[in-house]
């Protein structure tokens, strides 16, 4: 069945589009359009959990994946790679084995969860680089360790972040490169072996800016090659807490946004009440009224408390940027990175997963109104 939606494009231009499960069938001018924001469904490529469902706990049921897709549709994100952290062999197995038994599962959660992102172990383990990664379980790349893996998690395992100046981190990436996004993260290269990285075949920056000692060198460090080499794309936090508004503007203006990829890194605390909680990754940590999420008792944070369209707010409010380039930063890149050509862009003959939201009378994003994933409706938000 053939169904319809009218609004504004990020770039102001007033549509009527008409879309099924067959994609997005047609899109015609339409200058009277309502004033609502129509824009594709958002791609997160870094999610840990969100509201209380955490993707790192291997004692949850295999159904809350599922839980996860949905819950995250209120969010305007149709896409997402679910994000497994450091930890021992056998608890990686039990996640992405789970993982894979709830795409096998429930084909929406399929169609919702593409791939899944492996940030680490194969990290850094000095204090800063690593963040709240378990030192006790970081190690050296392993390929049989990784094969073992991807035949668990049936071949799903799309992303996986690594420090390349582990020993065999370069084979490794050579060697994924075809296969997955190879990305460096909670790392302390040096600029020779960022750029011996991406010519690996290294492709993506996690959370560049992040994940670091709090003091560097300010000329030798991981971020400059990082920024430079145009091999990497960078993923970047967009939460108001782990990047300030001008190192984020200037990211982006280094980059460009067809290289830069908004990104939450939410926690499974993300979306939940101001508080002390215990948690199954990071321990003891504290929501704070502001969103963020920090070790309790310190100034640390323990992940983002912020989904992908909080940070697609914040990056067109104090992060500066116009609507179109962060809508981009949160749809086409990333699409365009994992190699899903029909998503995250309003055209023809794409797939139908969009979404519709209001503006604020200062002209931001406001409300979401209307989610579709694969051309259905989903229930009203």
């Amino acid at each position: 069945m053939t169904e319809v939606l009218e609004g504004r494009t990020a770039d102001g231009r007033g549509v009527r589009v008409r879309y099924s499960a067959a994609g997005i069938e047609e899109i015609t001018d339409h200058p009277t359009a309502p004033d609502l924001l129509l824009l594709p469904g958002l791609i997160d490529i870094q999610l840990n959990g969100y509201a209380g469902l955490d993707v790192n706990d291997p004692t949850r049921p295999a159904g809350e994946l599922s839980d996860l897709v949905r819950v995250l549709w209120q969010q305007g994100v149709t896409t997402v790679y679910p994000t497994i952290i450091s930890a021992d062999d056998a608890t990686t197995t039990a996640l992405v084995t789970r993982a894979a038994a709830a795409r096998a599962a429930d084909p929406t959660t399929a169609y919702g969860v593409p791939g899944l992102h492996l940030e680490g172990p194969y990290i850094s383990s000095v204090e800063g680089a690593r963040g709240a990664h378990d030192p006790a379980v970081i190690r050296d790349p392993d390929l049989d360790e990784f094969a073992r893996w991807q035949k668990a998690a049936s071949g799903a395992i799309a992303i996986v972040t690594l420090a390349p100046e582990r020993k065999g981190a370069l084979e490794f990436t050579r060697h994924l490169a075809e296969e997955v996004v190879v990305s460096v993260g909670h790392s302390l290269a040096t600029a020779d072996e960022v750029h011996a990285f991406a010519a690996a075949g290294g492709r993506l920056s996690t959370h560049l800016g992040n994940a670091l000692p709090v003091q560097l060198d300010r000329h030798y460090n991981p971020i400059w090659p990082q920024l430079v080499e145009d091999a990497l794309t960078a993923g970047l936090i967009a939460d108001g807490h782990h990047l300030p508004a001008d190192t984020f503007a200037a990211f982006v203006r280094a980059k460009g946004p067809t290289r830069c990829v908004l990104t939450s890194d939410a926690a499974a605390l993300a979306g939940c009440a101001p508080g002390d909680y215990t948690t199954a990754v990071g321990g003891a940590v504290t929501v704070g009224p502001d969103g963020s999420l920090r070790l309790q008792g310190t100034p640390y944070l323990a992940g983002s408390g912020a989904s992908l369209l909080d940070c697609l707010r914040w990056s067109t409010g104090p992060g500066g940027l116009p609507l179109d380039t962060a809508v981009t930063m949160a749809t086409t890149t990333p699409a365009n990175l994992l190699g899903l050509t029909d998503r995250g862009r309003l055209e023809v003959g794409a797939r139908a997963d969009l979404i519709q939201l209001t503006r604020t009378p200062e002209g931001g994003i406001g409300d979401l109104v209307t989610v579709v994933v694969n051309g259905t409706p989903q229930t009203a938000v």
